[in-house]
């Protein structure tokens, strides 16, 4: 079974749900503030004393204290007391200060209740708390018109809304969670209170987080960061700041959240405030964890152990340092350490905490398991005083069962799901197949009911697998089709956040498309199965580009190619585990597929080699049966189907490290495949059924001819822009005139239907490392949607055509074409040619200028794109001195080929 997705480890590493506590000030009592913990929304007690009840008033003083070391119980005796006196002695008085402290007690009671895993009665003391405060002003509770309130029985009101939402998020009332939590904003801005209106803005950003949907949490997150620069210092900026950076964090702005946290501790260093500089030094230390600087990150721990007073928070230290030796396979060290962590966890009052304090503790004992699985070591023969067999199943099973209890007693299904699952896993992993089903099937169930999507695509997911396991398809397909249509939901805060924080795509979302790919990818497939297989298929590669850009960048839909030329074929090739498929896509015919045997690392290792043949200094014999093993695989198979529909374009959706090698370059034995077909490429995005033919073409060219930042000079460029300024009407940026700022001010002036870039540059799988060289400096990928703003809010014409003559891909980087899609899409150009190597500068500059010569005489005037770079590259392919396939293969053309 896989492991199990980062996410899980959010709940409690990276504290999903702070409580943070906003200072009281009194003019006759000192400051307090209610503790800064990992799973509690941030409540803003009053700040206001009520001079007639001196003696609850000491008791709920006493009860912060004692609720910030930990003892909560303690805390609830105290506040009990309170609650007691202002129900009895003080109930006589029936004034105003004294409903509204009663009120502040009972906030108080479902904080420690809700942390002793006592929901109902912290329920019961919300809901009564309410009610004082609407017999203020005998108004309804449920249209909650607090508007004749005071500004203090406003804060106090505000209060209870924040318990009220953090208990119905924790019972999986989420929207319900999120309105309670706007109007506690609301309340707190009718009362003038700034702090709380921005206290309520972080809980509900930490909400959206925990439900997902990151793309709305950042960006009230980025509102709330704004304000609290304004702020002076204090306990509760410090608080917030520290908030605000973990939020930041688990969005996966690492940079920012540094930044932030580093602010914090600067502040709460400066006010001697141990317990708050500790908690955030563990934050930073999570940092430079999710970046793999674990020595770093053991070190701000260690700091972070010393300064903290909370056991909670130091549970979770524990618990991270767990799992950091488990991610960095220092096996010796998570095994010494386990007792210890198990020790922790155990002593943990009931709450989501110690429900997903026990989630993580079993991922990381699963893990560990693993590992001594891996060394021979028998479970069965484990003892007590093994340490070697501390993670044995039993075990970690009972940790599970003791999550499932707790999470139920708190009735907090999104736990109980999460806990569920992770036990379904457990007995998966240990051939427990009729078990592991039963309490996935229950996990999905939950999750499906209380709108989890991220649990529901876990669960579904690993219930496909066990159902596929044990032979039945249909049920299989059925789940996998679940986890697939709540990815496609999810997709947009899928990548909202850094992939070393959250769903790891590689591990926990690439696997969903190509298992569902491979099992409807049966011999017998119907017409149904193989459509959605490649529906499944273009899925992919819009979320590999989602995956690559951090960001759902690209809002166009998945268009029917074949729809677009009845003269084209497309081709959908996927890598699975054990074959190689292909689905063969002919205007207006039904889908076939074809598959070959084999093993994926068979078919990277040919791939590889075949990429590394076309080095000039490569055996000829070899490369021509290494190219020819391809054809055999992607098109032989299709060959008379393409010869009588006859066609002449085919289009691939490469897979994998098929997006490196260029088609072009397969032989049939007699013939490259450039000889026969137009070839271009897609992500089977949407299409526009128009092409150059016909229009008035002009062409804004910048280039670089000399040497550059250690890039080496580039003469053949001026034969490719002679040819250009002899066939169309153009504008040229050159050298010193190829600046980004100059570069930006022709692309604002005007519409240009072909962009026309000669100059180095490299596409990586890395976004950073993806970039155009100009004169003064280098273009990133991401800057390019910025500069072509004008299309893409429609002030100016769509580029038809955008070309990068000298640029190539990284080295060894199996991925790294994503990045030359990256540019194509970021510029909203509608097709891209570009190349996948530096190819010769004589043999580039021939090329091109043939590939213009096809666009502008009158006797090709009706070229596609796709043929006009077919007939460049044949023209090089005739020249003896450049008809090896690196001179002219490299050059693809991505989108649409019309």
């Amino acid at each position: 079974m896989t492991k199990t997705p980062k996410i899980l480890r959010k709940f409690c590493f990276f504290s999903v749900c702070f409580l943070l506590t906003l200072v009281l000030t009194t003019k006759v009592l000192p400051t307090r503030s209610l503790p800064t913990r990992s799973q509690e929304p941030i409540l803003s007690p009053d700040r206001y004393a009520v001079a007639e009840s001196v003696e609850p008033r000491q008791l709920l003083d006493l009860g912060l204290g004692r609720y910030q070391e930990g003892k909560f119980l303690e805390a609830a005796t105290l506040w009990e007391r309170a609650s007691d006196i202002y129900g009895g002695v003080y109930a006589n008085l029936g004034d105003r200060s004294t409903v509204i402290g009663e009120a502040q007690t009972l906030n108080y009671l479902a904080l420690a209740y809700q942390r002793l895993g006592r929901g109902e009665k912290a329920w019961e003391s919300i809901e009564n708390s309410l009610a004082l405060l609407q017999s203020l002003e005998k108004q309804d509770l449920e249209k909650q018109d607090v508007e004749n309130l005071s500004p203090k029985g406003l804060i106090i009101f505000a209060q209870a809304l924040n318990a009220r939402a953090n208990l119905e998020l924790a019972r999986g009332q989420t929207e319900a969670a999120l309105e309670t939590w706007r109007q506690a904003e609301e309340t707190y801005d009718r009362a003038g209170d700034e702090t709380g209106k921005l206290g309520s803005q972080i809980n509900r950003a930490q909400a959206l987080q925990s439900l997902g949907q990151y793309r709305k949490a950042r960006s009230l997150l980025e509102r709330v960061g704004e304000q609290l620069q304004t702020q002076p210092d204090s306990k509760l900026k410090a608080d917030s700041l520290r908030s605000l950076g973990v939020a930041l964090q688990t969005v996966g702005d690492l940079v920012e959240s540094k930044a932030i946290l580093e602010q914090s501790w600067g502040i709460s260093s400066r006010l001697n405030l141990f317990n708050d500089t500790g908690a955030t030094l563990f934050s930073i230390g999570n940092i430079a964890r999710d970046v793999k600087q674990y020595d770093v990150a053991l070190n701000y721990y260690e700091e972070a152990e010393k300064l903290l007073g909370d056991r909670n928070t130091k549970t979770q230290v524990e618990l991270n340092r767990l799992s950091l030796f488990v991610a960095a396979e220092r096996w010796e060290e998570a095994r010494s350490i386990v007792p210890q962590v198990q020790s922790a966890v155990s002593n943990l009052i009931p709450s989501r905490s110690s429900v997903y304090a026990r989630v993580n503790l079993a991922e990381s004992l699963i893990k560990i398991e693993q590992s001594a699985a891996a060394i021979n070591i028998n479970s069965s023969q484990c003892s007590s005083d093994n340490s070697r067999c501390i993670a044995d199943p039993s075990r970690i099973a009972q940790l599970l069962a003791k999550a499932i209890q707790e999470a139920r007693e708190l009735q907090d299904p999104r736990a109980e799901a999460d806990s569920l699952n992770q036990l379904g896993n457990l007995y998966a992993q240990n051939r427990q197949s009729k078990e592991a089903r039963a309490l996935t099937q229950q996990a999905l169930e939950i999750a499906q009911r209380i709108g989890a999507d991220r649990i529901t695509a876990r669960a579904a997911w690993q219930l496909g697998r066990l159902l596929k396991e044990q032979g039945e398809i249909a049920p299989a397909i059925s789940a996998y089709q679940i986890a697939f249509n709540t990815l496609q939901s999810l997709r947009g805060d899928l990548v909202a956040v850094n992939p070393e924080v959250q769903f790891n795509f590689k591990e926990s979302v690439e696997p969903i498309y190509r298992e569902f790919a491979s099992l409807l990818l049966r011999p017998n497939a119907s017409q149904a199965d193989l459509k959605q297989a490649r529906k499944t298929i273009e899925a992919l590669q819009l979320a590999e580009l989602d995956n690559f850009f951090r960001d759902a960048c690209l809002d166009t839909q998945p268009a029917l190619l074949d729809e677009i030329d009845t003269e084209a074929a497309v081709i959908y090739p996927i890598i699975l585990s054990d074959r190689l498929e292909v689905i063969l896509s002919l205007p207006n015919q039904t889908l076939r597929h074809y598959a070959t045997p084999l093993s994926r690392q068979r078919v990277e290792d040919t791939i590889q080699e075949l990429i590394s043949s076309l080095n000039v200094l490569y055996s000829q014999s070899k490369r021509l049966q290494l190219s020819q093993q391809v054809y055999d695989w992607l098109v032989r198979p299709a060959e008379r189907y393409l010869e009588r529909s006859e066609i002449k374009t085919l289009v691939f959706i490469q897979d994998g490290s098929l997006r490196r090698l260029p088609m072009a370059a397969l032989h049939d034995g007699d013939r490259y495949l450039l000889e026969k077909y137009s070839i271009a490429y897609s992500a089977g995005l949407q299409l526009f059924p128009q092409g150059l033919a016909g229009q008035k073409l002009n062409v804004l060219v910048a280039a670089l001819t000399e040497a550059r930042q250690g890039f080496s000079s580039l003469p053949g460029v001026e034969k490719e822009l002679n040819e250009i300024d002899a066939d169309f009407e153009s504008e040229t940026l050159l050298n010193p005139t190829f600046t980004r700022v100059k570069f930006q001010e022709k692309i604002d002036a005007k519409s240009f239907r072909i962009v026309h870039l000669a100059t180095h540059g490299q596409f990586s799988s890395d976004p950073e490392k993806t970039f155009l060289l100009t004169w003064d400096g280098r273009i990133n990928v991401k800057d390019f949607d910025r500069l072509f703003q004008k299309r893409k809010v429609g002030l100016l014409e769509p580029i038809e055509l955008l070309v990068m003559s000298a640029c190539q891909t990284a080295a060894g980087d199996n991925r790294a074409t994503l990045g030359l899609a990256g540019f194509a899409l970021r510029s909203g150009a509608r097709s891209t040619i570009a190349s996948l190597w530096s190819v010769n500068d004589q043999a580039t500059a021939d090329l091109m200028t043939e590939f213009y010569k096809q666009l502008a005489e009158p006797e090709t005037s009706n070229i596609s794109k796709a043929e006009a770079l077919r007939q460049a590259q044949l023209a090089v392919l005739k020249n003896p001195a450049h008809n090896h396939p690196y001179f002219w293969s490299a050059f693809i053309l991505v989108g649409n080929w019309l």
